[in-house]
């Protein structure tokens, strides 16, 4: 992956989770199920972090989206609302591909 890609940071970070997790789990007892589920767990909880600024982000605008759809603002408050909160918006959410 391009180093120049917004994303390389969060794969490399999600890949660290899964092999600190496998590692993890081949140095501890357990069945084979119970280690995979752990991994698995891993990988969610890497991806969830590393998500959670979209998930905020895409909240926050949602309802910004839902005051300004239901028409009960003036045209110039929508513009102004919705201008301030692309500004707010975290930068890591920023022109970055999810994928």
């Amino acid at each position: 992956m391009p180093k120049d890609n917004p994303n390389t940071e969060r794969y490399i970070t999600i890949a660290r989770a899964c092999l600190k997790a496998i590692n993890d789990t081949a140095e501890t007892s357990g069945s084979r199920e119970e280690k995979i589920q752990a991994v698995y767990e891993a990988i969610d909880s890497a991806f969830q972090a590393e998500f959670a600024d979209y998930r905020q982000s895409v909240a926050i605008m949602a309802t910004v989206l839902e005051r300004i759809a239901s028409g009960q603002m003036e045209a110039d408050k929508a513009v102004d609302l919705a201008r301030k909160t692309l500004e707010q918006q975290p930068e890591s959410t920023r022109n970055a591909l999810m994928h």
